[in-house]
């Protein structure tokens, strides 16, 4: 594991951290560490996590359009008949 030193951090930031860190009942590095890996590190998606992001972009789509696997079969199916 890495270590980092942040030097001139500004008081009033400090501060909240030391807040939040208590209000989560966290050290202040602990919270640092979440903050930071929290915000750089993509979130993991369960498969029902996924499907229901399907879900509601699919629900965003007008009624009978077609949905993005049809289109993009239909254009790879254009593509192999012009080739």
């Amino acid at each position: 594991m890495a270590s980092i030193t942040i030097r001139r951090l500004d008081d009033r930031v400090k501060e909240a951290l030391r807040l939040r860190a208590a209000r989560n009942g966290r050290s202040m590095e602990e919270e640092a560490r979440d903050i930071l890996e929290s915000t750089l590190t993509p979130p993991k998606l369960s498969a029902e996590g996924l499907r229901a992001i399907s879900e509601k972009l699919a629900a965003l789509r007008a009624p009978g359009a077609p949905s993005l696997v049809d289109e993009l079969i239909a254009e790879r199916r254009a593509e192999a008949a012009r080739e």
